[in-house]
C-alpha cells in the first residue's frame, strides 16, 4: 500500500524532461518544503525544519511540468509517497520520492493563466470567440422545453454567439442570487 501525500513547497532544482527509450516521458525535481510558524517570543513568523523530496511526474503530466514550471516556482502538488533505503561509499540515509498525481502553482503567491491542452479536452470549440452551451440545442432562441435544446447525454456542446439572445431558461435565473 503506498500513501497519499499534498506538499506545498518550493521547486529547489530545475526540472530534468528525459523520454526513455519506451517512449515513457518522465520530468523530475527536487521539492523544498518547510513550514512556516509564528514565534510568540519574537511576535513574528519563522521558518522551520526543511525536508526535501524528489517529485517524479509521468507522461502527459511530466510534458506539462517540463513546459510550465521552473525552479524557485511556488507549488501544490499530490502524489503518491515512496520511502527508499540507501547507502553508498560516502553513508547511508533515507530517501523520499513522491510519484506526482497533480501538480499546479501555488495561486496565494502569483496569479497564472491555465491554458488546457487541446488532446486532453476532446475537441476543440469550432471558434475561439464562441460559447460552448451544456445541454445543446438552439440557445439563441430556443424553446425551454429538454426536446428543443437536444440532449446532455449526446456528449455534444453547441455554440453560441457571445452577446446572443438568453433563452427562456436563462432569462428565469436573471437576477436569482446564488
Amino acid at each position: 500500500m503506498t500513501a497519499q501525500i499534498t506538499l506545498v513547497g518550493n521547486i529547489a532544482t530545475p526540472p530534468h524532461f528525459k523520454t526513455l527509450p519506451s517512449g515513457l516521458t518522465i520530468t523530475t525535481f527536487r521539492l523544498a518544503s518547510s513550514q512556516r510558524r509564528f514565534d510568540q517570543s519574537s511576535g513574528g513568523w519563522v521558518d522551520g525544519d526543511r525536508s526535501f523530496f524528489t517529485v517524479s511526474a509521468y507522461r502527459r503530466l511530466a510534458e506539462h511540468v517540463h513546459r510550465s514550471l521552473n525552479k524557485g516556482d511556488r507549488v501544490v502538488l499530490t502524489g503518491r509517497v515512496k520511502v527508499r533505503e540507501w547507502e553508498n561509499d560516502s553513508g547511508k540515509g533515507t530517501a523520499v520520492e513522491i510519484d506526482a498525481e497533480a501538480i499546479g502553482p501555488d495561486l496565494m503567491w502569483g496569479t497564472t493563466v491555465f491554458q488546457r491542452d487541446g488532446a486532453s479536452q476532446g475537441a476543440t470549440p469550432a471558434s475561439s470567440d464562441t460559447w460552448a452551451v451544456p445541454g445543446g440545442g438552439d440557445a439563441v432562441g430556443g424553446g425551454s422545453d429538454a426536446a428543443s435544446r437536444g440532449s446532455v447525454a449526446s456528449g455534444e456542446w453547441p455554440t453560441v454567439e457571445p452577446g446572443a439572445a438568453l433563452t427562456n431558461d436563462a432569462r428565469e435565473l436573471e437576477g436569482t442570487p446564488f
